[in-house]
């Protein structure tokens, strides 16, 4: 076995458990086109992971989870595969919310989300109200997100409330991007099995271990849970 895993009755007991896992939903259309199906249905199928996965994390003690699920370059896709991904995420803000709410799941967005459809916006900051107290585990959900926008954002925000050159420094940045200070991901799991960053966390994601895991339903994480089916 693995530094930091030992077996008990056939599950590993892990004796580092990492604080921030941030996870890169990659390969999801692909994973449909091999199957002869439509790139949405491969999206639609990435998104049933969510919370096996999460609730596996919460059991083996990780505090925080970042997903990457829609990026500022993914604009430039299909209009009719852009469309389908803002319904996914609607429909897992309809159906998935408040079974996370009553989970302990604390519910974040990072990246712009002035940019997004109004009502999503809506159904967006209400999820995070609902959630605010939870502190089982925080689920941080990258939608409309860069890490280049990010950073420009920070700068951005930081030249109109007039902070002095000399009095930024890296706390000071890594407060005043979308993460707010948020303990660095301890390990970057990309599921498509490359090692690109591709524009995720690139600040605060630098020092993380990278894995890579080819995706399969119910597979992002390489540890049973009592949660998984």
């Amino acid at each position: 076995m693995g530094a930091g895993v030992t077996m008990t009755d056939s599950k590993p007991q892990l004796t580092r458990i990492p604080y921030h896992v941030a996870i890169i939903m990659d390969g999801n259309g692909r994973w449909a086109q091999q199957r002869s199906l439509p790139r949405l249905a491969g999206h639609r199928a990435g998104t049933e992971n969510i919370r096996p996965i999460l609730e596996c994390g919460a059991e083996y003690g990780v505090k925080m989870m970042t997903l990457y699920a829609f990026s500022t370059e993914n604009w430039k896709r299909p209009s009719e595969e852009v469309e389908g991904l803002m319904g996914i995420l609607e429909m897992m803000l309809k159906r998935e919310v408040k079974e996370l709410h009553k989970n302990g799941v604390q519910l974040r967005h990072l990246g712009r989300l002035e940019d997004i459809p109004p009502n999503l916006q809506a159904q967006v900051r209400e999820a995070i109200e609902l959630t605010r107290n939870n502190d089982r585990i925080i689920l941080n959900v990258a939608f409309n997100y860069g890490g280049r926008a990010e950073i420009l954002d920070a700068v951005r925000r930081l030249l109109a409330e007039g902070v002095a050159p000399a009095a930024v420094d890296e706390s000071l940045f890594s407060r005043t991007l979308y993460t707010q200070g948020a303990p660095d991901p301890d390990l970057v799991i990309r599921t498509a099995g490359e090692m690109r960053l591709s524009n995720f966390l690139i600040w605060v994601g630098s020092k993380g271990w990278q894995r890579r895991q080819p995706l399969t339903p119910y597979s992002l994480l390489p540890i049973p849970c009592s949660s998984r089916t």
